[in-house]
């Protein structure tokens, strides 16, 4: 079947300073999702499109090694993790932190009724906890809090851009409705920002935070807020020094990665150490920031040792040595996913979820042969243990995995509540596995998909989908029904962004290596082929599309039919790929920034001074 491509892409790619001058040119499939169709699956004919490339001389057939570098965090180093805070010793101490600082946010939010300097305040306060880790200790207390604030006029008539800015970016990210027309008081008569605000850093800060929060169609205001404060603050960098040392952190860490786009996990640690440097700061939130990041940490311990022992029982550093070993790595993603410490279920089994997904993916885009791809994909639509039989003797281990993990997820949720979700447990290990076969008949009959092929089937090869059902099974546990699963179907716009974000955001990433090794071509190199563009031109559009993806995640973000578990998984599934590739492949290439932060994050605790 012909796939019709996108033949408006300019050639001279849309640059980050006119990005919405125009319209960004988007291939046919995205627009399809932008007006609610929903695209099929669909085998490509690898003779359907002649836009396409279709190399000559196909690769050979022979095993073929991706040479990856062994793990970096062996058994023993794991099992030797250990911390002196554990919530049997510090409960007492968390508890207490928690009420003072549940007092001193009620006490904030009555005083934010008498003017725009309380309020900001107030606002200030719960950006702080969302930033140092601890919101989820007092998610009712922020949502009252915030609802009365949505239902008052503060941003409509206050004057200042830090208050007006932090409360649009704080109310959109809790799903509460605000016009980006409060911005326009801001604004000269020909819609541009008064010249007047250039001067007003924190001002300056907020504003460019708020307007990555913005949704499609509201360009006019936020994408002109962007471009402005962009320019100022980068004009104005330069100027910070002595006592704005502490702002012009901030505003480095903003020009590199947004606030939106971040890690929840990896913002907090950054951010602890900001805000005890912070004159302003609140003792007790800063103590509880420290202590919670600490107790979270020993169980974030006790979880990777248990994961550890189960992969070495697998051992697939010697059944599947053509696959990269990388459980602690996987685990992050898991931690990106859901982090609070209550959701251990979840993140053990997405963990397995992740590691048996990356054994199976380098099966198919490296080491397997095409007829034997074909058999492991017909068994995995067969879902039945005796299939294993029919495999070749290193598929034998990995489809016994496999289906192990599935069965095992589908019995623990039938002993809670009765209910199979077998069917959708399958359904997306079935999908993921052909989107895999594609990529790999395209690879062995080294055909060059257009962006608009590669699209259409990459955002399910990403795993995307996949990671967030079992991850909402997981997550649900006993409150999983036959209407919660309904309900998941309403969310498949969402997951279906976050997935196409997670796989750019990896083909940025990885690319460079892949198309080394020679690999099945991904969104840069198809790009590149097909409009004759260069590669850095190629990337450029990418980034647009990742920046088109974020609005429609947003967008989505906003919609009351989508169960709020589904949008946070949605969002920090891309905040986390952003985080994995945002300095190369950090899971391939796992030393670096990849382990500096997993040191960070499960191994080191952060010091904290006892006061006698």
């Amino acid at each position: 079947m012909a796939l019709t491509t996108f033949s408006s892409l300019s050639p001279s790619l849309v640059s980050t300073n006119s990005r919405y001058q125009r319209l960004i040119h988007l291939p046919k499939v995205l627009l399809q999702r932008t007006v609610g169709k929903q695209p099929s699956f669909l085998y490509l004919s690898i003779n359907s499109s002649p836009s396409s490339k279709v190399i000559s001389n196909p690769p050979a057939v022979r095993r073929r090694f991706a040479q990856y570098h062994p793990t970096v965090w062996d058994s023993k180093l794991i099992d030797s993790f250990t911390t002196h805070y554990t919530y049997e010793l510090h409960g007492t101490q968390l508890e207490r932190l928690k009420q003072n600082v549940t007092e001193t946010l009620l006490a904030a939010s009555t005083s934010s009724t008498q003017g725009t300097t309380s309020t900001l305040s107030m606002l200030k306060l719960i950006d702080s906890m969302q930033r140092l880790g601890v919101a989820y200790h007092f998610e009712k207390e922020i949502e009252a809090v915030l609802t009365s604030l949505g239902s008052s006029s503060t941003a409509s008539t206050s004057s200042d851009l830090h208050t007006v800015a932090l409360q649009f970016r704080i109310l959109r990210e809790h799903g509460i409705p605000i016009s980006p027309d409060v911005f326009n008081k801001f604004r000269a008569g020909n819609g541009r920002f008064e010249d007047s605000l250039s001067k007003d850093i924190e001002g300056l800060l907020s504003l460019y935070e708020a307007s990555h929060l913005g949704m499609l169609g509201e360009e006019h205001v936020l994408e002109e807020a962007k471009s402005f404060s962009a320019k100022r603050l980068r004009q104005l960098l330069g100027t910070l020094e002595g006592k704005d040392g502490l702002l012009k952190q901030l505003v480095q860490q903003s020009m590199e990665t947004p606030l939106h786009w971040r890690m929840s996990r990896i913002e907090a640690r950054s951010f602890i150490d900001i805000y005890q440097k912070d004159d302003s700061r609140n003792i007790d939130l800063l103590e509880l920031a420290k202590l919670d990041y600490n107790l979270v940490q020993s169980v974030y311990q006790r979880e990777i040792k248990e994961l550890s022992r189960w992969w070495t029982d697998l051992d697939f550093e010697h059944k599947a040595n053509f696959s990269r070993d990388r459980l602690m790595e996987n685990y992050l993603w898991a931690m990106g996913i859901n982090y609070e410490p209550q959701f251990s279920n979840c993140r053990i089994g997405l963990t397995k979820f992740v590691c048996i997904l990356t054994v199976i993916d380098d099966m198919y885009d490296v080491y397997g042969f095409l007829d034997e791809l074909e058999l492991f994909t017909d068994a995995v639509h067969r879902w039945n243990m005796e299939d294993k039989e029919e495999l070749p003797e290193y598929m034998k281990p990995i489809y016994t995995a496999l289906l192990n993990f599935g069965n095992e997820v589908t019995d623990n949720v039938f002993k809670n509540n009765g209910l199979s979700v077998l069917p959708y447990i399958k359904k997306e290990w079935v999908n993921l596995c052909n989107s895999y076969l594609v990529e790999a008949r395209w690879f062995y009959c080294g055909y060059t998909p257009t962006l608009e092929e590669y699209l259409k089937n990459a955002w399910t090869s990403v795993g995307g989908p996949e990671a967030i059902l079992h991850a909402y099974l997981l997550l649900q546990g006993r409150n999983i029904t036959k209407t919660s699963l309904d309900s998941f179907k309403h969310g498949s716009q969402i997951i279906y962004w976050s997935s196409l974000m997670t796989r750019l955001s990896d083909d940025l990433g990885t690319s460079k290596a892949e198309s080394e090794r020679g690999d099945v071509a991904k969104s840069v190199e198809c790009c590149m082929k097909e409009r004759g563009a260069s590669e850095e031109e190629a990337q450029d559009y990418i980034n647009e599309l990742i920046c088109y993806s974020w609005k429609k995640i947003n967008e989505e973000s906003s919609k009351t039919a989508i169960p709020k578990s589904i949008v946070k998984l949605s969002l920090n599934m891309a905040r986390t790929a952003h985080s994995i590739f945002q300095h190369g492949d950090g899971i391939g290439t796992s030393n670096g920034v990849t382990k500096d932060r997993l040191i960070s994050l499960i191994s080191n605790p952060i010091p904290i001074i006892t006061h006698n």
